[in-house]
């Protein structure tokens, strides 16, 4: 757990770095090195079948953020208005399409070689849009379990239109030549005004290592909206077949349909294209192909979160968390990096021992949890709504 500090200490220490975006970002300012070091470094630490999700990679091999960020980032920072988008949908389909779009977006560019900090018990985000979907967007992230690891999204905009729960845990597997990133959970889009719920999936993460070292996003995702009774399915995968992991043309290809639940035979529209360029939405009834998503426009240059109330940062927030070691990061210091992140994570054990030595069971703060019947966790925020946070981003004039 992340012990309460004076917070304007904790503010002064925030380090916030640009998000994954197709032009610049934070890929332009990471450059990986000794790639062979980094890959022999894996197998030494790590053995066919081992359970990843508490291995704990050398500061080297880390982005300068949190988890919790990168979950965040995929809500809040965006180049278009895809949540609004979805708000405004004159009709069940067209909503549906929208969800669709917005799914899409939150796949951001991987960087091979890099991962970011496992968050630890108790570690919060809280960031804030301030213009977009229902006039700003207020997002909260909370590491709820350490392990298993799980975490816990709650957004809301400033109209009550939309609200989104997400509850998610990591399960990456290491398979020999490929670690395999899968993430377990639920993600929930509600559009209140339509009285709607659109259960949302995501692809997978698959970091090959051999022959050709490569991520690349990978799976079958739903998109499910009971009360109209559509859903959408899409695969994220490559133009063609692979042999031996060689080959298999576009890796960053995405295709799909959308159909009625009750009817699954029955296509509506066809979904085609790559994530990070376009991808296009084809009526079987009309022939009309239209642009469905267009990465250029949703991730292509994104802004990065600044700290507008010093006052307000939690010393929870996860960029206070990691500040030091992101700061030594992004100086190259890898010794002081490596330093600071042990104590990270020295810490969260000094706590979690005392804990367990007064018999005290931790509970989240802005979250309730719990297992269901197939033990998969399940959070529920403890409020209706998010407040405004102290870090916001700026607002984007590519905004629609």
């Amino acid at each position: 757990m992340v012990e309460s500090e004076d917070e304007a200490e904790a503010a002064c220490a925030v380090v916030l770095t640009p998000p994954l975006s197709l032009e610049g970002g934070l890929a332009a300012e990471l450059r990986p090195a000794s790639l062979a070091q980094r890959v022999l470094s894996l197998f030494l630490n790590v053995r066919p079948g081992s359970d990843l999700s508490h291995f704990q990679l050398p500061a080297t091999f880390n982005l300068p953020k949190s988890q919790l960020q990168l979950y965040g980032e995929g809500v809040y920072c965006a180049g278009e208005d895809l949540l609004g988008r979805c708000a405004r949908g004159r009709d069940s389909l067209e909503r549906l399409a929208c969800v669709v779009a917005w799914s899409i977006s939150t796949t951001r560019p991987p960087i091979f070689g890099f991962a970011p900090y496992n968050p630890v018990l108790g570690e919060t985000h809280h960031v804030s849009t301030t213009s977009g979907c229902g006039g700003g967007l207020n997002v909260l992230l909370e590491q709820v379990s350490h392990r298993p690891p799980v975490t816990a999204l709650h957004a809301t905009d400033a109209r009550g239109e939309v609200r989104l729960v997400w509850c998610q845990s990591p399960a990456p597997r290491f398979h020999g030549a490929s670690v395999e990133a899968a993430v377990r959970g639920a993600r929930e889009l509600r559009l209140l005004r339509h009285a709607e719920t659109y259960v949302i999936g995501c692809p997978g993460l698959l970091i090959r290592l051999f022959p050709s070292p490569a991520c690349e996003w990978s799976g079958d995702v739903r998109v499910v909206c009971a009360e109209s009774g559509l859903e959408a399915q899409l695969s994220y995968c490559r133009t063609r077949r692979s042999f031996l992991g060689f080959g298999g043309g576009d890796a960053r290809c995405v295709r799909g349909r959308i159909f009625r639940s009750a009817e699954p035979g029955d296509t509506l529209c066809e979904i085609d294209g790559f994530w990070d360029r376009q991808v296009t939405r084809r009526d079987l009834a009309t022939g009309e192909v239209s642009v469905l998503y267009d990465a250029q426009r949703a991730i292509g240059d994104l802004a990065t979160p600044v700290v507008q109330d010093r006052k307000g940062v939690s010393a929870s927030e996860s960029a206070v968390v990691w500040g030091e070691v992101s700061n030594a990061i992004l100086k190259k210091d890898w010794e002081t990096a490596q330093q600071a992140k042990r104590r990270v994570e020295d810490t969260a054990r000094r706590f979690a021992k005392e804990r367990n030595d007064r018999g005290e069971v931790w509970t989240p703060k802005h979250f309730s949890l719990s297992q269901n019947k197939s033990g998969d966790w399940e959070c529920w925020p403890l409020e209706d709504s998010v407040p405004p946070a102290p870090i916001v981003v700026p607002s984007s004039s590519s905004s629609s």
